[in-house]
């Protein structure tokens, strides 16, 4: 299964809870931080609605 590599690039400040409560739930706890995620539909539609916060990387 392929993975997804997560990084936090802009900050939540001024943005919606339930958008910062996602990148919570990633796993992210500070800005530039990288986590590694199983590529499931789960955590594609949590990163899907936080996309414009992070940059995403996909891997083998």
């Amino acid at each position: 299964m392929s993975k997804l590599v997560v990084t936090w690039k802009k900050s939540t400040i001024g943005r919606p809870v339930k958008q910062a409560r996602t990148i919570k739930a990633l796993g992210l706890h500070r800005l530039n931080q990288t986590v590694e995620h199983e590529d499931t539909p789960q955590v594609r539609g949590m990163i899907q609605s936080v996309i414009h916060l992070i940059e995403l990387k996909e891997t083998n």
